[in-house]
């Protein structure tokens, strides 16, 4: 883990894990709701990466950012139901 995004994406990842073991019942159907925000981690992490390799891109930054957000708030609407 070399970049802010490496930490902050495996670190919010590593959250929904926890938060899957915790504060649901389990289950197939639901954990396949969980693979969404793990995909918006795994996507933010690359274009927030990508943006740091070439030139500081600010819509890449914000893209990444909105990804990990909306990864924070799906997970949070999935264990508020």
């Amino acid at each position: 883990m070399i970049t802010v995004y490496d930490f902050v994406t495996v670190t919010c990842f590593g959250c929904v894990v926890l938060t899957y073991f915790m504060f649901t019942e389990g289950g197939t159907k639901l954990l396949a709701h969980f693979l969404l925000p793990a995909a918006a981690f795994a996507i933010a992490n690359q274009v927030g990466n990508t943006a740091l390799k070439h030139g500081n891109d600010p819509w890449m930054h914000a893209l990444a950012i909105v990804l990990i957000l909306a990864g924070v708030g799906y997970t949070y609407i999935i264990v508020r139901h």
